[in-house]
């Protein structure tokens, strides 16, 4: 599980530098300010949580089994909270769609849901 989690978030944050860049140089000139904005909001928060994975990770690795149900439980609502916030923000600022912000707080709520399992999984060791 730990490996899976780090080479997950090594993947992750690799693609949250590479939209960054990607909106920097190739979006700004299509984008909208607002839009770049919500993009860009979509590639920070995928780095921050790409960063509490490989955290996740490599806790998995160096804790005892009985408390990695909790960071497992972290890790995936980590990895899904990218996907559903990160993506639709991303998809929202470059189709305009505005019923994919309405997806947003499911990934914000499994971004809450990792955190707290983390919290949990900390304490208990």
């Amino acid at each position: 599980m730990a490996q899976l989690f780090m080479v997950t978030a090594s993947i992750l944050a690799g693609l949250s530098v590479a939209a960054g860049a990607f909106a920097s140089h190739a979006l700004k000139p299509q984008l909208s300010e607002r839009s770049m904005e919500i993009f860009e909001t979509g590639a920070k928060y995928q780095m921050y949580h790409a960063l509490a994975l490989l955290f996740v990770g490599w806790v998995v690795s160096q804790t005892e089994i009985r408390w990695r149900i909790w960071l497992r439980v972290a890790g995936f609502a980590f990895i899904a909270g990218v996907l559903l916030f990160s993506g639709s923000l991303y998809t929202l600022s470059l189709s305009g769609i505005k019923a994919l912000g309405a997806i947003t707080p499911i990934g914000g709520a499994a971004f809450l849901l990792g955190w707290g399992c983390l919290a949990v999984a900390t304490w208990k060791m």
